[in-house]
């Protein structure tokens, strides 16, 4: 019988200090110390919690929690918001050149992600084709929201980033939708550590509303989009979408009902919600084959391991199985499965080659 691959579909790696060009730091856009004890960027920073941050911890730490393959995000502090067109070019193509080399200097431990910057279209169309053709990724990173040329804030699904969605539909993409840089444009005092544990959350929300209003997942069959954070506060809020949707149709005229898009093929959501409640109507709602396995790591609010929480990469599925709101097999599909149907499609050859690439 064949191994049970244990695949992470949310993971993140930064670069050594060493990595980072100079331009990087000398306009304050971002940089690891020296000492690889904190991120930074001008007047802001954070601690580096963990040190499989960086490449050789994360293999052992893989190999200690017995994960096969890592898909690797971008880092969310590199959407580009607010920086001049040049920096942001820059910055943007240090991040994908970057992934692109860890993607094929360890091409059985990782896939890893690119982004692009919708407020220039063109410029994020060239750069999906580049990453594409060049450096054979296949996995396009989008934040929920982005600042446009004139200041405004918008949402990723919105009308004016359609030729973004025809390439990934022209070359097979996953998706990935992540939430930051709330604290920008929500006019709210940064306390609490709010703006990660509430207002992520209602981001996610917010991008899947306006992705199934315009009813992307069809549009664009192959495209699959996975929202972070198990796409959280959309699963609770679903039923208000509906009511909403049905009673206002004034509101909402030439767009597609929310029903439509439940449990739909070609919408994912990983599984890092903390908690087997939260699991269950992510489940209940979406179905099992929807979700895949995402650990966050290793960021805090990721599934590490923790004596405080008495956590451990894979708990949340392993307490899923005990409470039987999953079966094993389910279980093995969120591990494998449900993460290789995100990032290859229906596509059996990029599957097999996927396959072939983690068993080496």
């Amino acid at each position: 019988m064949k191994r049970k691959l244990r695949i992470n579909g949310h993971s993140h790696l930064l670069p050594y200090p060493e990595e980072i060009p100079d331009f990087m730091r000398e306009k304050g856009i971002f940089w690891v110390d020296k000492d690889r004890k904190f991120m930074l960027q001008k007047d802001w920073s954070r601690p580096v919690t963990d040190s499989s941050f960086f490449l050789h911890d994360k293999l052992q730490w893989m190999d200690r929690n017995k994960i096969d393959h890592a898909v690797v995000l971008n880092l969310s502090q590199l959407y580009g918001n607010g920086l001049r067109v040049e920096e942001m070019k820059q910055a943007l193509r240090f991040q994908n050149d970057f992934n692109a080399k860890i993607q094929h200097e360890n091409p059985s431990k990782f896939t890893c992600g690119f982004v692009v910057h919708p407020g220039f279209v063109r410029s994020a169309c060239w750069e999906i084709e580049r990453c594409v053709e060049t450096h054979g990724m296949q996995l396009l990173c989008l934040p929920t929201h982005y600042m446009d040329t004139i200041g405004t804030w918008r949402c990723i699904f919105d009308e004016e980033n359609e030729p973004i969605f025809e390439l990934a539909h022209k070359y097979n993409l996953a998706v990935e939708i992540h939430p930051y840089d709330g604290e920008k444009f929500i006019k709210l005092e940064n306390t609490s550590w709010r703006f990660h544990l509430i207002w992520m959350l209602a981001q996610c929300a917010d991008a899947y509303h306006f992705l199934t209003l315009n009813g992307y997942q069809e549009k664009y069959p192959n495209m699959r989009t996975c929202f972070a954070h198990g796409g959280q506060l959309a699963q609770i809020n679903l039923g208000r979408r509906i009511q909403g949707f049905d009673g206002r149709p004034d509101l909402f005229e030439g767009k597609h009902h929310p029903r439509k898009a439940v449990g739909h093929k070609n919408i994912f959501f990983d599984t890092l919600v903390h908690d087997t409640g939260g699991l269950e109507l992510l489940i209940k709602n979406q179905g099992s084959k929807q979700v895949l396995m995402g650990l966050d790591d290793p960021y805090p609010l990721g599934e590490m391991e923790s004596t405080k929480q008495s956590s451990y990469p894979g708990k949340i599925l392993d307490l899923a199985i005990e409470r039987d709101i999953i079966t094993e097999d389910e279980c093995d599909a969120i591990w494998e499965d449900n993460v290789i149907q995100w990032l290859c499609g229906d596509d059996e050859t990029a599957k097999q080659k996927l396959i072939d690439r983690i068993l080496n």
